[in-house]
Order: C-alpha cells, then structure tokens, then sequence
C-alpha cells in the first residue's frame, strides 16, 4: 500500500430535457439531452496500490466485480498508461441501480479523475472523455464536469449556463431496464432536433423540458407514474403561492427517478415534507460543475 484511502464525490446528474431524434446505423439512439448535476450522490475511496493490482473492497449486490465500472474504469486508466500502480476501490452507495441518476456511470467517472491524479498519469479531460465513451454513454459528461447539452449518443457536449435550482428528487421503488425500453418499439424515437447554437437552456427551460422515454416508461412501470402524479400535485400547489416553478415534474433519463425544480431550499423542502411514508426522495441542489472539475482539468492545465 501507498498510504490511506482517500474519498471522492461521485454525484448524481438530472436530465432536465431528453429528446431521441433518431437512431444510428448500429442501433444506438440519436439524443438531445440536457445534463446537471446535483449535491447528492455515491462517494468512491480509492487507496492506491504499488502492486498494480485492482480490487473492489465492497461487494455490489448482483454485480459481479469484472462487470463493475469502477473496476473497468480503473483497469482501463491502467491500461492505456501503463502505470504500474494499482489501486482498492469502494462505493459508499447512497444512488439506487436503475433510477436514472447516473450513478454507476458517475462511479465510473470519479475513479478515471481521482485515479488520473493519484496515479499522476497526467491524461488531459479531453483524454479522460474518450476513456470514459469506452464504459457508456453517460461517463463523459462526468468528465466533462459542467451542466451540458448533450448529443449523439450523449458524447457530444456544450457548456449551457442553467439558472439556479432546488430539486426534489423521488425514487420509485423498481429498477428499470434501459435497454429494454430502448429496444421497445413502442419508444419514440422522432423528436425535431433543437439547434444548439445561440441555444439559451435558462431562457428556455419550460418550452424544452420533457422526456422522451417518460410516456413508455410510465406504462410499463405504474410506480413511475404515481410518483409523477404525485409530484404534479405538489407543484400545482406551489405555483399557486408562489408563481415562477421552473418546469413540470419529469423523469430523469431511463427513469425510475422523477424530479422538480424550485427556486428555493425551502419550498423543496415543503415538498418534501409531506412525501407520503409509501415513498422515498431527497432534496438537493444544482450544481454548475462537478466537484472534481478542477481535478480533471488539472492536468491539461500543467501540460500547457
């Protein structure tokens, strides 16, 4: 060993709008999606090895440790800098598996940009993106490390400025399986492409916000939809107190996670208050970067 583990955030993102414009050659779905963060998620210790060996300290229930993307993602750092050093990794779960949240890809994220510095390997963030494309779609914007438009298959990001924000987040209890509502044929896959140039996501937020999987995934899973119907409500309620609610209530990504924004801690936490003891949920801020956005750029910027 080389010292005590250190932690690292690894915090859940919010697809305020995701729009499936059309479908590639190989399959994968065609994306218009927008991406921030929030103060509420996993955190990852990492202890480096001098002994290049990877393990994961805590097991994952129902994922087997070769499948783990933290370990990928260690493994592939290691690979592709042929640093002889290893490392110990463990997850403090706080995302539930299949809600949309992000947070294995986020995991997966947080070990390339801690490992990247305890490792001094030195890759730039724009080498650290194209790594973290290896383990999914949703990896780079971890890297990226600012709320985002995302395109193709999600890769593709522009910076967006988005207002601040205060989310209530619920957590349906059902783990939706994204590739088969990908694979659905019932999906809509056909939404008109917005032009990201000159694009103004705080000017826009409530024309754009909606999710195309929502509808599907609503149908398959009722759970989804009563935490939505329910949240709906809520905001109903506020708008009629306090007007300026920045948009409906929607789900996130693939789901099963559903949201809304408020301008204040406290009308979230309003909300909040009167979730009924059938479900579950969280309040949390937005975020306007990562919290290890200037890890992962802390290389680029000794290399210039």
């Amino acid at each position: 060993m080389t010292g005590a583990a250190q932690r690292f955030p690894a915090p859940a993102k919010l697809n305020l709008m995701l729009r499936i414009v059309g479908r590639r050659a190989d399959g994968y779905h065609l994306l218009q999606t927008l991406f921030r963060f929030i103060d509420y998620g996993d955190t990852v210790a990492l202890r480096v090895r001098a002994d290049g060996q990877i393990r994961r300290t805590r097991e994952l229930p129902g994922v087997p440790e070769d499948s783990d993307l933290t370990v990928r993602a260690a493994r592939l750092l290691q690979h592709a800098t042929g640093t002889a050093l290893g490392a110990e990794i463990e997850v403090e779960k706080r995302l539930p598996m299949g809600a949309g949240l992000g947070g294995g890809s986020s995991d997966a994220a947080t070990v390339l940009v801690a490992l990247n510095r305890l490792w001094r390997t030195g890759l730039t963030r724009a080498a650290l993106q194209t790594l973290a494309l290896e383990l999914g779609a949703d990896v780079p914007v971890f890297v990226f490390g600012e709320s985002a438009c995302g395109e193709g298959v999600g890769e593709l990001l522009t910076p967006v400025a988005l207002p601040p924000a205060w989310y209530v987040v619920l957590t349906p209890p059902v783990s939706v399986a994204t590739a088969a509502v990908f694979s659905h044929p019932d999906l809509k896959r056909d939404s008109k492409t917005i032009k990201i140039q000159g694009f103004s996501a705080a000017a826009h937020l409530q024309a754009i916000a909606a999710n195309d999987m929502q509808a599907l995934v609503c149908r398959l899973y009722p759970e989804v939809a009563g935490h939505l119907e329910w949240l709906s409500r809520q905001i109903e309620r506020e708008s009629e107190s306090a007007p300026g609610q920045q948009g409906p209530a929607l789900m996130t990504g693939s789901g099963a996670a559903v949201f809304a924004a408020f301008e204040s801690e406290r009308a979230a936490r309003e909300v909040l208050g009167r979730l009924p003891e059938t479900m579950s949920g969280f309040v949390a801020r937005g975020l306007d970067r990562h919290p290890l956005w200037q890890q992962a750029g802390a290389a680029e910027a000794e290399k210039q």
